[in-house]
């Protein structure tokens, strides 16, 4: 598996493109003011200290997997320290997730996995006025979370623990849209459709879906494909750690590859 994914990650560099080979407008300016603006923001900091503390806990915590795993560590004891190198999402990918909600401005956003609540915070801090709901499998990871959003002072996050199959589509049904949508949950083929096809009809045209961990594995590769051939899908981001997908009427559908 590890072998397919590094090829599959040079095949992307070889195939993607910057800002410079986007013909469309819209993607164009997409990644020339929020993609590549790798400027320095005042709200990195203060979560990347909390990063850095997560890094150096070595509390021990008993772990419930409800998703796919781990490629890294099956163990189920695991340090936090642990969890915070091999889970979180790096400060790079975070803070561009940090841009698009700045860019957007969603009134709500629901994350699904929130481990142990980094890249939530980076949602609350790009839009404080924003409901925001996270759900997390595994009580433990969320435990230590909703530590940090006390730490970090979010006042705009609710946390959720239980079963994603479950908890998502109550959300959903309580949303009269939705507006931002990051799936970071159970890496299988079918369960990433799920998601998908449940969220769709709350969707509407300046919604925004993201897709964690795209080239997982053949089972995500393959839902990734099937969401951007999907009818409502007009314009998807393959950034290969994360796909963007939009779906703003009146616009060609297609599809870009751009280097991250």
């Amino acid at each position: 598996m590890v072998f397919t994914f590094i090829a599959d990650y040079l095949k992307h560099r070889l195939t993607a493109k910057s800002r410079h080979g986007t013909h469309s407008p819209f993607v164009y300016k997409l990644a020339d003011e929020v993609i590549y603006d790798f400027s320095a923001k005042e709200a990195y900091k203060s979560i990347e200290a909390q990063r850095k503390k997560l890094l150096h806990d070595d509390n021990l915590i008993t772990v419930t997997d409800l998703g796919a795993g781990s490629h890294l560590n099956k163990n189920r004891t695991k340090k936090i320290s642990q969890i915070a190198k091999n889970a979180l999402k790096s400060p790079s990918l975070a803070q561009l997730i940090y841009r698009l909600v700045a860019s957007q401005q969603p009134q709500n956003l629901i994350e699904l996995g929130t481990c142990l609540g980094i890249t939530t915070a980076y949602l609350s801090k790009a839009q404080p006025r924003a409901q925001i709901l996270t759900i997390e499998g595994c009580p433990q990871t969320a435990s230590v979370a909703g530590q940090n959003f006390k730490e970090l002072g979010l006042e705009n996050v609710e946390l959720q623990v239980g079963n994603f199959n479950d908890l998502l589509p109550e959300a959903i049904a309580k949303a009269d849209r939705l507006d931002f949508v990051y799936i970071d949950g159970n890496h299988t083929e079918e369960a990433t459709l799920n998601y998908f096809n449940w969220c769709l009809p709350k969707l509407h045209e300046n919604s925004l879906l993201i897709f964690d961990d795209i080239y997982w594995s053949q089972g995500m590769k393959n839902a990734w494909a099937t969401i951007q051939n999907h009818p409502d899908v007009t314009v998807t981001v393959d950034l290969f750690w994360i796909g963007l997908v939009y779906f703003r009427k009146g616009q060609a559908k297609e599809h870009f590859k751009l280097k991250f």
